[in-house]
């Protein structure tokens, strides 16, 4: 249980961090969208981690990996809601 807490108070400072690093109008707005833009990102940190071979098969991504994902995460978020607008 304390686990899933973790992530997802990983999750929400990586998600506000990389929303005061990447600014825009195009972007998920409120606590809930934050947080899951933060785990989002923790999980595409730990996929190319692992993917590289920075991280081992049971290791996962720290704040500043979930950072650099939700930074990633956010700049796809941002060329989709482009092309539907």
């Amino acid at each position: 249980m304390l686990y899933i807490l973790w992530i997802i108070l990983i999750g929400f400072i990586a998600g506000v961090i990389a929303k005061f690093i990447m600014p825009g109008d195009n972007e998920p707005q409120g606590f809930i969208l934050t947080t899951l833009l933060g785990i989002g990102g923790a999980f595409v940190a730990t996929y190319l981690g692992q993917a590289v071979g920075w991280y081992g098969a049971d290791d996962s991504a720290g704040l500043i990996g979930a950072t650099v994902g939700a930074i990633i995460v956010l700049f796809v978020w941002g060329l989709i809601a482009k092309r539907s607008a």
